[in-house]
């Protein structure tokens, strides 16, 4: 891999930055979550799976930096454009089984 020179370095960081909003937006999001559900008890099985919630985003978000890193601005961003979108898939595969597995997930 060859470092890319004509990139400059505030335009990744406006990239990284403005990403880092959206991946931000979705963990407070998970933790909104989680504090709903913790209202009503959660059982072991609903507080592993929530605080992965809480987890995933920034786990994603660290792997498309580390991907897009010594790439230039629009590649980067299309790096972490695709890494919200797992995050966004994840997000709503998760409210889905939270409706279908309520009883797993709360004690109350």
């Amino acid at each position: 891999m060859t470092e890319t020179k004509d990139t400059p370095r505030w335009l990744s960081a406006t990239v990284l930055g403005v990403a880092g909003l959206f991946y931000a937006y979705a963990v407070w999001n998970a933790i909104a979550q989680l504090s709903t559900l913790a209202r009503d008890g959660l059982s072991g099985t609903g507080w592993a799976t929530m605080l992965f919630a809480v987890l995933f985003p920034v786990l994603v978000f660290v792997l498309a930096f580390g991907f897009g890193r010594r790439r230039g601005g629009a590649e980067q961003a299309l790096i972490l454009l695709a890494g919200l979108g797992i995050v966004a898939a994840f997000s709503l595969s998760l409210v889905g089984y939270t409706v279908l597995n309520w009883d797993v997930l709360v004690t109350g």
